[in-house]
């Protein structure tokens, strides 16, 4: 590789630290132009482009559960219920006395299910007959017994329940858990 002379190596230095003063000058003219802002905190972002979403609270989703298992208690069932959020996150899961080991997580499928598409799993299920492809989506269970829980129209939460020798009483069971949070 060939030496610069001591004049090349001074007059490419001199480039450089022109370049730099420059630069460094622009950004503090630009920035200096710019009117000043409020400084934010470490990690806060401008709320333009954040969308929020509602949640039920944790006391929320375990009333709905009990009230769920209660009734199936109540009509001599022996179920699991599950309560999960907008995102499909479970909630809250309750395992009744005797619930057969599948019930647990078929009562989490029904209600992801149920708040994926804002409906009762029983409806949905007839939607197989026209697509029956949707039964292949991870985490669903087409079959009765989820149903959503909404916000002024907005779902926010499914219940779940499994384990009744019909979907029919999972979904009853399931209804009575959402109708205990409006009272």
């Amino acid at each position: 590789m060939k030496q610069l002379s001591r004049r090349a190596r001074a007059a490419t230095c001199g480039a450089v630290l022109a370049a730099v003063a420059g630069g460094t000058f622009g950004a503090v003219s630009a920035n200096a132009s710019a009117p000043a802002a409020a400084p934010a905190a470490a990690g806060e972002v401008r709320s333009t482009g954040v969308t929020t979403s509602s949640h039920l609270t944790v006391a929320t989703a375990v009333t709905a559960a009990r009230a769920a298992l209660d009734a199936a208690e109540r009509a001599g069932q022996k179920v699991s219920v599950a309560v999960v959020d907008r995102d499909g996150n479970t909630v809250v899961t309750l395992r009744g006395d005797g619930a057969g080991p599948q019930s647990y997580e078929s009562a989490r499928r029904k209600a992801y299910t149920a708040v994926s598409w804002n409906a009762p799993t029983s409806q949905l299920a007839g939607r197989l007959d026209g697509t029956p492809n949707l039964k292949d989506i991870p985490g669903t269970l087409f079959l009765a017994g989820g149903t959503p829980v909404a916000v002024k129209g907005a779902p926010v939460a499914g219940v779940g329940v499994a384990g009744a020798p019909s979907g029919d009483l999972d979904e009853r069971f399931a209804a009575a858990g959402v109708a205990a949070l409006s009272r």
